[in-house]
């Protein structure tokens, strides 16, 4: 038993030196626990993943880190937080969702469905046309995509920094609802500001809640997602949306 200890112990220290660390000790083990640390390990064997640095942003239920390859790309690790997350939050969205017919009740099972959700309906999304960071791995906890920025600095989300052309850019986040809806069959389901990038075009992040039309409250999720981007253009000086029209277009595939 020592010696698996030993080697268990040995695997760790050896995940931990990829982690070029930049947060305070709590976050750090909060983020990374045995469990995580054994996944990285196995993705930096792999080839998958090089070395892992600061952190590009945090939440209630993950962090983002810059991660880079062994042949030099940038990468974003999304690594959810299994001591923080919530559970009733995200059953709201996988329950109805006929990919999920069963949820797992245990935590971690849970947590590995959610990350394996968003890699999948990455997968939908970018097949569709949609601008989407490009998922790469995903296993247990962990997400490994497309890092959107270059040299570590990620791209600013449209909350930090606002569009230089927003007409333009309001047209291309609604034609990219539309192409979701009629092409990838899925509603994002929290679209915002907050969770679009802006690198040469909008980028749409964080599509884990994302669900399928056959969701029972997609249609619900849908208007508040148009209903979010048009109230935010609202406070630009560009011709107004009529929030009512703009929906019945979209659904109806007339948004072009």
């Amino acid at each position: 038993m020592s010696k698996k200890i030993d080697r268990l112990e040995e695997r760790l220290d050896k995940a931990r030196m990829r982690i070029k660390r930049s947060e305070d000790r709590q976050v750090i083990e909060s983020v990374f626990d045995t469990k995580t640390l054994l996944i990285l390990y196995h993705m930096f064997n792999k080839g998958i993943l090089n070395e892992i640095n600061g952190v590009i942003s945090t939440g209630k239920e993950a962090n983002v880190y810059w991660g880079i390859q062994p042949d030099g790309v940038d990468v974003a690790i999304k690594i959810y937080r299994i001591s923080t997350f919530n559970f009733k939050r995200i059953t709201l969205y996988l329950e109805g969702d006929p990919r999920f017919s069963r949820i797992p009740r245990a935590r971690s099972g849970l947590i590995t469905a959610w990350a394996s959700k968003e890699f999948k309906n990455l997968l939908r999304a970018e097949a569709a046309g949609v601008r989407v960071p490009h998922p790469i791995h995903v296993q247990r906890n962990i997400l490994v995509m497309e890092f959107i920025g270059e040299k570590g600095y990620p791209a600013p989300t449209m909350h930090q920094q606002d569009p230089e052309k927003p007409e333009k850019a309001r047209k291309a986040i609604l034609k990219a609802v539309s192409t979701l809806y009629h092409e990838a069959h899925l509603v994002h389901a929290d679209l915002s500001e907050y969770n679009i990038m802006l690198w040469k075009e909008p980028v749409i992040i964080d599509i884990s809640q994302a669900v399928v039309l056959d969701h029972p409250h997609s249609e619900m999720f849908f208007e508040r997602d148009v209903r979010n981007i048009v109230a935010f253009f609202d406070d630009f000086e560009i011709p107004k949306l009529d929030l009512a029209e703009t929906i019945a277009a979209i659904r109806q595939g007339e948004y072009k």
